[in-house]
C-alpha cells in the first residue's frame, strides 16, 4: 500500500499500479500523505516504511559515490532537497571518499523548510510546499537529516518556479533529457548562482 497525496503525479500513479501497489490517495500534500499513512498502518496493523532513514540514505548515496568515483575534483556539487535523503546520501558519499567538494542544498522559493530550519538551528515547519517540483514539496523537515546537514551543507538557495521552469527547458534543449521540477533544481540553483558570480 502507498498513500500519494491528491493531485500527485498522474504518471508516477499509473506505474505505481502497474507494479502492483495499491495505491491510497488522500492529503493535500507529502505531509498530510505521511499522516495518512501512520493512521492506516496503525489500523491495519501494516508495516510503516518511513519516507527518510538511513537505510535508504544508504542506498541513494551510491549515485552520489558512482558521481566522485568518476569526478573526485569537484569544487562543488548542487542538490535539490526534499525530505533529505538524496542530500544525506551526498554527504556521506563524500565524507566515506575523503572529498573536500562543498554541498550546496537547492530548494524552491516555494518549499523551503530545510533553508530555514538550517539557518534557525532548528526544525521549522512552513504552511505549504505548492511548488512545481513536486517530487521534494515538503512542509516539515527531518531532524535526522536536519542534524546530518548541520555543517556539512555549504549553503541552500532557494529558486523560483520560473527558474525551476528555465532549468527545465535547459536539460531538454541541452542535453536532451526531460526532467521533472525536482530534477531541475540544483541546475537551477547553479544557474542562479552563476548568474551573481
Amino acid at each position: 500500500m502507498i498513500v500519494v497525496p491528491e493531485g500527485n503525479n498522474p504518471e508516477k500513479n499509473t506505474s505505481m499500479v502497474a507494479l502492483g501497489a495499491e495505491l491510497v490517495i488522500s492529503g493535500r500534500d507529502f505531509d498530510e500523505s505521511v499522516d495518512c499513512a501512520r493512521d492506516l498502518a496503525q489500523e491495519k496493523g501494516l508495516h510503516l516504511l518511513p519516507s527518510y532513514h538511513m537505510d535508504l540514505v544508504g542506498g541513494v548515496s551510491t549515485y552520489a559515490l558512482e558521481l566522485f568515483r568518476a569526478v573526485s575534483n569537484l569544487d562543488r556539487i548542487y542538490v535539490p532537497i526534499g525530505l533529505g535523503s538524496g542530500i544525506s546520501g551526498v554527504i556521506c558519499a563524500r565524507n566515506a571518499l575523503g572529498l573536500d567538494t562543498e554541498v550546496i542544498g537547492a530548494v524552491s522559493e516555494k518549499a523551503n523548510c530545510y533553508q530555514l530550519s538550517l539557518a534557525a538551528g532548528k526544525c521549522i515547519s512552513t504552511s505549504t510546499a505548492d511548488t512545481i517540483a513536486d517530487g521534494f514539496a515538503v512542509r516539515n523537515p527531518n531532524q535526522k537529516a536536519l542534524d546530518l546537514m548541520r555543517g556539512q551543507v555549504e549553503r541552500i538557495i532557494d529558486v523560483s518556479e520560473q527558474e525551476i521552469l528555465d532549468a527545465i527547458v535547459h536539460c531538454f534543449t541541452d542535453t536532451h533529457n526531460l526532467v521533472e521540477g525536482a530534477g531541475a533544481v540544483g541546475l537551477a540553483a547553479l544557474l542562479k548562482e552563476k548568474e551573481v558570480n
